[in-house]
């Protein structure tokens, strides 16, 4: 990419950002302030498409059972997806404001115990529409904060996943963990169970930052913490972040920024803060007067992307990033990144298992929930039913689109013969309108369209979600988006 392409809309006033492959040039992509305008606004993050907002009650136990059914049907063969779980564990003992995850405060422990109890029931619901045992290569718990559990109901609950699923060796076993939970010995524990990779919610190190969202742990505990899962025999750890937190400045999170490369972490996912407290209650607590506005919450991103590469790390994309041998680096630079419910993955396509309160499931072309309250779901499982109260059967456009954003979400290119080959359409007549669409992206820098297909700039690699959104039919039909999180 050419300078003159990345500053297509400069203008005095504009925001600098680091050029995405690291290389030190004097020239860096500008922001102009028009620009910023026009793209920062609300918008899906594409973990999915369609994203969960469409999911709709027409879809239920009966359409699980039934793509389940057609999984087992599929028989063992290599054409069959690998199979993933994710487990939800809801609890918290205390409240973060920011949180916009499905959780249940409480410190009455024993709330874990008999959670585990109906989850052992849905496994048997699942399974019974399955064929034998089915292989599994990856298992992610969330949360909530599932180190909310004891050591021997995480043993107890990874053994009867063991017993009731074919577990790989060589699988990806990964467990969000609070920080404020877990000491030397837990995380011997945790490692002794199964689990090989983990993942460390730290959000922010400044005091204030921390204050303001009513989670305080200090930079030492969570360096100590770091040092023991190495010496534990952990294969990877993650660091979450979160920017446009309360009290948070560009400054303050560049100080963030050091301590966090300074820890080496093997991945880093930077999410940026949706401040949605019509919907979510905590975030009440929370004023608008202490958040970041659109040029500083640019500024924070631009400015971290700029010291993670400086500290040796590479831009995934979006929201992550990763040390040069990581496989997530390996698989960006191989062209095989992929993205789920988790973020970007090194997983490939796979049917997922989505197991508690509010989870999500992934079978075949559809999608599928599970009931949102401790209550519901219980009483859904101990009356014998999967506890799906809606989800989504993906049409033949759905699944074009998908792979489309998918493309731009992992690749940030595209090319249409790969397209038109694998859904037997004429790219440029199916997407006549969107393509249009797309010489606005162009004129501003963000994108280069090309004869045979096209590519994201460095500049359109902060938009990367604006470009995807062209192509997602339901936000061309419906243009209300404050159910989503702001692109920047």
């Amino acid at each position: 990419m050419s300078p003159n392409q990345a500053c297509a809309t400069c203008s005095t006033g504009g925001l600098t950002a680091p050029r995405l492959d690291g290389k030190q040039e004097e020239t860096r992509i500008q922001f102009s302030q028009e620009l910023l305008a026009k793209m920062d606004r609300p918008g899906p993050r594409y973990t999915s498409y369609p994203t969960a907002d469409r999911f709709n009650e027409a879809f239920g136990a009966e359409q699980q059972i039934q793509a389940l059914r057609q999984r087992a049907q599929d028989g063992a063969g290599a054409s069959r997806l690998p199979l993933s779980i994710y487990v939800h564990v809801p609890f918290c003992e205390s409240v973060c404001y920011y949180c916009a995850c499905n959780k249940i405060v409480t410190k009455d422990k024993s709330k874990g115990a008999a959670y585990l109890e109906v989850l052992a029931k849905e496994i048997d619901l699942v399974i019974g529409q399955l064929s034998g045992r089915e292989q599994v290569t990856q298992i992610h718990f969330g949360g909530g904060t599932p180190t909310y559990l004891t050591d021997e109901e995480l043993d107890s609950f990874f053994g009867l996943l063991r017993n009731r699923f074919d577990i790989q060796k060589d699988g990806e076993f990964s467990i969000e963990v609070d920080p404020r939970t877990v000491d030397a010995q837990r995380l011997s524990a945790l490692r002794q169970i199964g689990f090989n990779r983990l993942s460390f919610g730290v959000q922010d190190f400044d005091e204030n930052v921390q204050k303001a969202v009513h989670r305080v742990q200090p930079y030492e505990q969570v360096k100590e913490l770091m040092e023991l899962s190495r010496q534990t025999g952990f294969q990877s750890v993650n660091v979450d972040l979160i920017y446009g937190l309360p009290k948070q400045s560009v400054k303050s999170f560049e100080r963030t920024i050091e301590q966090v490369a300074s820890l080496k972490p093997d991945r880093i996912a930077m999410y940026g803060y949706a401040h949605l407290p019509a919907r979510f209650k905590p975030q009440r607590r929370i004023h608008d007067a202490d958040l970041p506005r659109g040029g500083e919450r640019l500024g924070m991103l631009s400015s971290a992307i700029d010291r993670f590469i400086a500290n040796g790390y590479r831009y995934i994309g979006m929201d992550h990033f990763a040390l040069p041998d990581d496989p997530l680096s390996v698989a960006k630079r191989q062209g095989l990144l992929h993205r789920n419910f988790q973020g970007y993955s090194t997983q490939a396509d796979c049917d997922l298992i989505g197991l508690g309160v509010s989870s999500i499931s992934k079978i075949g072309a559809t999608y599928a929930q599970n009931a949102k309250t401790l209550d519901e779901y219980t009483d859904f499982v101990n009356r014998g039913d999967i506890p799906i109260v809606k989800g989504f059967s993906l049409s033949r456009d759905d699944i074009l689109r998908r792979s489309v954003i998918m493309a731009i979400m992992c690749h940030g290119r595209l090319v249409y013969e790969s397209v038109e080959i694998a859904h037997l359409i004429d790219f440029r007549g199916y997407f006549s309108q969107e393509l249009e669409d797309l010489k606005q992206f162009e004129r501003e820098g963000l994108l280069v369209l090309q004869s045979d297909g096209f590519e994201l700039t460095e500049l359109g690699w902060y938009f990367v979600r604006s470009v995807a959104m062209a192509f997602d039919q339901y936000v061309r039909r419906d243009q209300t988006r404050e159910k989503f999180s702001k692109v920047i």
